[in-house]
């Protein structure tokens, strides 16, 4: 069967059937078992795709991911996070925007702890957007910060997905996660920038704020120092043991479980009910992203045994492209591909072809990890179906439209695609700080 037939009927098969609504992961099951039966030899396939799914889960490397989600659901469930927010509204003062600022300051903080951009922006929206839009902020200044900050849980550890991306991809999962702290960490200080730039040219945008100008001191930096210093202890555990070589992803991610365990009963937040859900969740969700994991080596192996990863391959070196201008069309195709499907669909689809194309162009594989999470994380953001968009309908007053969404996220949006033009520009911001893993 010729590669472009193959490669048509399962892109093709697999879009009919998101478009029926028929949740992604049954999708791509669907289509990997028919394409299995007919590639690999009827029976034999299937066999395969047996054999496939006993050895993809059967590694101790994807082991981080329900512990990284454990640690987030058990600091969300508990409720230290939100103490944590209001601790950094008490000693942010006196800036322009000041509380679009705390939610940048807060949805980054959140963010290396919770590894879920959804959970990070709902409790963002929850906690920070009634009260912006009490005190007179132009609505789409109120959402703006909250969306683009609470997406930043994508490229910061304790992130899920950064765990399934290495796995799908064989990056080195260590690099991966801490691949993308400074990009995430500059991508808060240019939303602070923008932020404090707008109110200070156009003031009606935020009303005057001096915020806990009142307080003393310590009524100021209590709060701080109570919750949210330990809460840096913890994302400091887990990069510095990861930095330092003294502990693998999983063994970095089993000690921030734990300290989050600990936090909890330290605060006396954590009770059975609460420890139960967070463990209900922690299981949903591991499920969900084993099962992809599940179907995707058969997937991957279907395309290559139908030729269509060479045939791409092949069709690319004879065009002639540079590694950048690779490295670039693959950027718009998932950036395009954003606007319309969820992260995991977009992983499982494009990872067999452009994982060994990026090899072939001699692109690096950190460089193309931390492109996949930032342009997924982009994803989430753009219109008409980013997921976070529909997270903040879901937590923002009714009378707000979904246009006014849209309008609020697109300057940050622009941030982040700035951003990923210096990663194509200076891959360094991506792999320096793995480079120095073990050192």
């Amino acid at each position: 069967m010729d590669w472009t037939l193959v490669l048509s009927l399962m892109l093709g098969g697999l879009a009919l059937l998101l478009l029926m609504g028929l949740p992604v992961a049954f999708a791509f099951l669907t289509v990997t078992v028919i394409g299995a039966y007919e590639v690999l030899g009827g029976d034999r396939g299937i066999m395969q795709l047996a054999r496939n799914s006993v050895q993809s889960i059967a590694n101790f490397q994807l082991a981080p991911i329900p512990l990284f989600i454990l640690m987030g659901e058990l600091l969300f469930q508990t409720g230290v996070a939100h103490r944590a927010i209001e601790a950094v509204d008490r000693v942010v003062t006196r800036i322009p925007g000041r509380l679009a600022v705390v939610s940048v300051f807060g949805g980054t903080l959140f963010a290396a702890l919770s590894g879920s951009t959804i959970a990070n922006t709902a409790m963002l929206g929850s906690t920070l957007l009634p009260g912006m839009l009490k005190k007179g902020y132009a609505p789409t200044l109120a959402m703006g910060p909250i969306m683009a900050s609470g997406a930043i849980a994508m490229l910061i550890p304790p992130s899920a997905l950064a765990v399934l991306v290495g796995s799908l991809t064989g990056i080195s999962i260590a690099g991966l996660l801490i691949a993308g702290v400074i990009p995430a960490l500059l991508l808060s200080v240019l939303f602070v920038l923008w932020i404090v730039w707008r109110v200070t040219r156009n003031p009606h945008l935020a009303p005057p704020d001096p915020g806990a100008e009142g307080l003393t001191l310590s009524e100021r930096w209590g709060p701080f120092l109570r919750y949210v210093a330990p809460l840096s202890l913890v994302f400091a555990v887990v990069i510095g043991s990861l930095l330092a070589g003294l502990a693998t992803p999983t063994e970095s991610a089993a000690l921030g479980s734990v300290a989050a365990l600990i936090l909890g009963a330290g605060y006396r937040a954590l009770s059975w009910k609460k420890l139960q859900k967070a463990l209900t969740e922690t299981v949903k969700l591991s499920v969900m992203i084993l099962f992809i994991i599940l179907i995707s080596q058969t997937f991957a192996q279907v395309l290559s045994f139908s030729g269509a990863t060479n045939g791409v391959i092949r069709a690319v070196q004879g065009i002639g492209l540079e590694p950048v201008q690779v490295l670039l069309a693959m950027i718009a195709v998932l950036l395009i591909m954003g606007c319309f499907i969820d992260q995991v669909s977009m992983l499982m689809v494009t990872v067999p072809i452009f994982v060994p194309l990026a090899k072939a162009a001699g692109i690096d594989p950190l460089v193309l990890g931390v492109v996949y999470l930032l342009t997924m994380e982009i994803g989430l953001l753009t219109p008409p179906f980013g997921l976070i968009l529909f997270v903040m309908r879901g937590v923002a007053p009714p009378e707000i439209r979904m246009s006014t969404i849209y309008a609020a996220i697109l300057p940050f949006v622009a941030i982040k695609l700035l951003v990923l033009g210096l990663i194509v520009w200076q891959p360094a911001l991506g792999t320096w700080l793995p480079s120095l893993i073990g050192r």
